[in-house]
């Protein structure tokens, strides 16, 4: 079995394994365990020591008890660069989950005109369900936004996250999405939101959390070549030195093909903060969270940090991803654009859904 998982900030780590029987009441143990990589590791019998911690694993052991191994075992001194011991144990866990690679897919590119924010959440909800059936291939959708809004948290309350009396006198229309997390201000000039619908396969073995990030590893990079040094910051914002820029969220299907995933960021390339605060309630328990008092402060945009137009930022973004991956262009088909816009008039666009936590 091979798995890989490339360190949040750090370096691929790659494992190769089989399974043999074993004598505890789950069966198989791990065998044969190969640890590999561009890391850098010192000393050079700490790859050996790492090696033999995993031999002899039960099977079944998670991803913490299989970095507790690793770490009782390094020799004194042990300096890992670019690896971790919590990141072997998760390209362990992939490995024995069967876990797909990037690499292993035909990626498509959805990047189509301004689309009124009920339709997109309706085209995140088809366009997931679809890869989830093995009916479309893995997508990138990068978003063009027909009018701003503040979206919403599938969960969280429509009153106590949106001044109605801010959003009517700005124009804002206020939506909800499948995904759980936070409420995002968009104005369509100022926002850049992608969405990548990925089958379940990708994210074997890792946990809710660790998606988040092997998620968010390519745009981290693409920013790191426009010259913005940015992080994962658990558990869904991404981050830089000046602020936040970015914040995800996923929604997970079930389908008997296999499922998939939704992961989907919205970042801010620019921001009317005072419009913001004016349409959004931000209560000041999220922001003691952040580490900041003020909400205009918790957002640094990517017009400043990059100095690049909206569209060169897509498009860099793109290219990195298609470097990295390979991408296609395509598009919605008629029968995926039907179903979304049926799903737009009849639960998006509705008081029902929007207001279903009120």
């Amino acid at each position: 079995m091979h798995g890989e998982y490339k360190v949040p900030g750090g370096k691929l780590v790659v494992v190769d394994l089989d399974t043999a029987d074993g004598d505890g009441p789950e069966g198989g143990v791990l065998s044969n365990v190969r640890v590999a990589g561009d890391f850098f590791l010192e000393p050079d019998e700490a790859i050996v020591a790492i090696n033999r911690a995993l031999e002899g694993a039960p099977a079944d052991t998670d991803a913490a008890g299989l970095a507790a191994r690793i770490e009782a075992a390094l020799p004194e001194g042990t300096v890992m660069f670019g690896l971790t011991a919590e990141g072997i144990a998760v390209a362990v866990r992939r490995a024995l989950a069967h876990a797909t690679d990037w690499t292993d897919y035909d990626w498509q590119l959805v990047h189509q005109g301004p689309q009124s924010p009920a339709l997109h959440m309706a085209l995140d909800e088809v366009l997931t369900a679809e890869v989830a059936a093995g009916r479309r291939p893995p997508t990138l959708r990068v978003w063009e936004w027909g009018a701003p809004a503040v979206v919403i948290g599938s969960f969280q309350s429509l009153r106590n996250e949106v001044d109605p009396a801010g959003a009517e006198r700005h124009g804002i229309q206020v939506v909800r999405r499948i995904s759980g997390g936070g409420a995002m201000f968009i104005e369509p000039g100022n926002t850049i939101t992608y969405s990548l619908s990925v089958p379940t396969a990708l994210v074997q073995g890792l946990s809710f959390a660790d998606s988040y990030a092997y998620l968010d590893d390519w745009v981290l990079g693409a920013l790191g070549d426009m010259g913005v040094k940015a992080w994962y910051q658990p558990l869904n914002d991404i981050a830089t030195d000046a602020g936040k820029v970015a914040g995800a969220a996923q929604k997970r299907m079930v389908s008997d093909a296999g499922g998939a995933v939704l992961h989907h960021v919205t970042m801010a390339y620019d921001i009317d903060a005072d419009k913001m605060t004016d349409v959004l309630r931000i209560g000041k328990e999220k922001l003691s969270d952040k580490g900041t008092k003020s909400a205009k402060k918790r957002v640094d945009p990517l017009r400043r940090q990059t100095g690049l137009a909206r569209e060169a930022v897509i498009e860099r973004m793109i290219g990195s991803f298609r470097g990295r991956y390979g991408l296609e262009q395509g598009s919605v088909t008629e029968a995926e654009m039907a179903r979304a816009e049926e799903l737009a008039r009849e639960k998006f666009g509705t008081g029902e859904w929007t207001g279903r936590v009120p």
